[in-house]
């Protein structure tokens, strides 16, 4: 007994453009939104979450302000001609 299928036929033929066209529905709209405003929530939160730390310009832990004191170096030497 034969039992035919639909995946027996060819499938249909589609130029390159139709063929690579994707599909715009209500709900690739929406995952497009909520995906954007939670990308936004996320910096709204982290930026608030630092915020405090950014405004400051002192260091505020001892660490940093011991660290900061290795980066004083002594002026350089003032120049001196050289013989031709």
């Amino acid at each position: 007994m034969t039992f035919s299928r639909e995946t027996d036929r060819p499938p249909p033929t589609l130029n390159a453009t139709r063929a690579r066209q994707g599909r715009w529905g209500r709900h690739i709209f929406w995952v497009l939104v909520f995906g954007t405003l939670l990308a936004a929530l996320g910096m709204f939160a982290a930026w608030s979450w630092k915020a405090p730390d950014l405004a400051s310009s002192e260091p505020t832990r001892l660490e940093e302000q011991q660290q900061a004191q290795t980066f004083d170096t002594p002026a350089p030497p003032t120049a001196t001609r050289q013989a031709p």
